[in-house]
């Protein structure tokens, strides 16, 4: 269970899904048991007759920012940018119109320290430094920051969502949300989120259902592929996240009265199980998280998840096979790709419990 051919499978690409469901909570649900691996197939609108009152639900509130930015570099070239850590350039600006965080750059000819990149509305940036792949980068401009960042970047979807001629799906800048995003800082969505709609939302909460909102930053980490044999060898970046006291308080006193904790995704459960002490209590508290989760963990804090059908070989899989063991994931998988379910950050869900 520690090869990563072991967690390979086959899809046809005319499964990937390109595009949302049209309405968010009208998408495909399986839902499978971990104690029998019975599989039946739903519809994600019936999720509230899959849960109970006194359960929680924990969704990651982050939000995916405008980060990848084509501009062209004092040579003349082109060159496209993705900023990383975007919670830590905030934390650490000194005015408006200046920016100091580390990115990606994709040119013809490697960036050097000290040249110079510029993009519209007047925003240019500077390479600082350079280690390994990624790059010091300091932007400045005239007005915030901010305010040019959503005039000139582009939300960076995953690339194997394609998009002709550098245009984008009309909706891509909203759909690539969760309908609870509000915390600023992603490159990547928590996609298990996609699928619920406010209304949803409301009747989960009228059943007497709480919604917790915790925060973890999907960052560069989420595309890199793992290039190691044997997974236990990987090692994952780390990823900024925030439990506050009273989301930590409704998750504890949920679990001490019966209640299941229902995780929104694989970043909610990395960031609850990093937080989770040894008798499973979940702690407040913000910083790094680089908790790599493969079979063989010990989950503490996390009853059920949701969760969409993740790529072959990636520690996302990784993760839910962890929790539900891989013979049944890998068998789910072979059911979906049967009844003709959408893969991937649009396309269809799993509730496994």
């Amino acid at each position: 269970m520690y090869a990563l051919d072991d967690y390979d499978y086959e899809l046809s690409e005319d499964r990937i899904a390109q595009k949302p469901c049209e309405q968010r909570d009208r998408s495909r649900l399986l839902h499978l048991e971990r104690g029998s691996g019975d599989i039946s197939h739903r519809l994600f609108c019936d999720l509230p007759s899959l849960l109970r009152s006194g359960d929680v639900l924990v969704v990651n509130n982050t939000k995916v920012i405008p980060g990848r930015l084509l501009g062209h570099k004092d040579t003349g070239g082109k060159a496209e940018v993705l900023i990383l850590n975007y919670a830590e350039g905030q934390a650490g600006r000194k005015s408006a119109g200046e920016f100091i965080c580390t990115c990606l750059i994709k040119s013809s000819k490697k960036s050097r320290t000290g040249s110079m990149i510029f993009f519209d509305h007047g925003l240019c940036a500077e390479v600082l430094g350079q280690s390994e792949d990624r790059y010091a980068v300091k932007f400045t401009c005239e007005n915030d920051f901010d305010q040019i960042l959503y005039r000139v970047g582009k939300v960076p979807l995953p690339p194997y969502i394609r998009r002709d001629s550098g245009t984008g799906y009309c909706e891509d800048d909203t759909a690539y949300q969760t309908v609870y995003a509000s915390e600023k800082g992603a490159i990547a969505a928590p996609t298990a989120g996609f699928h619920f709609s406010a209304e949803l939302m409301t009747q989960l909460q009228n059943m007497g259902i709480a919604v917790v909102r915790i925060t973890l930053h999907v960052g560069y980490g989420t595309f890199i592929p793992v290039r190691v044999s044997d997974i236990r060898n990987h090692r994952m970046h780390s990823e900024t996240y925030a439990i506050t006291r009273q989301a930590a308080e409704v998750i504890n006193d949920a679990r001490a009265c019966g209640g299941h904790i229902v995780a929104v995704g694989t970043t909610s459960v990395r960031t609850l199980e990093f937080s989770a002490s040894e008798n499973g209590r979940v702690m407040a508290g913000a910083g790094p998280c680089n908790l790599f989760i493969y079979p063989g963990f010990r989950f503490r804090a996390v009853d059920a998840m949701i969760t969409n059908f993740h790529l072959p070989r990636s520690t996302l899989l990784m993760l839910v096979s962890a929790f539900a063991g891989r013979n049944s994931v890998l068998n789910a998988y072979r059911a979906a790709v049967q009844k003709g379910y959408r893969f991937y950050s649009y396309g269809d869900a799993m509730l496994i419990d």
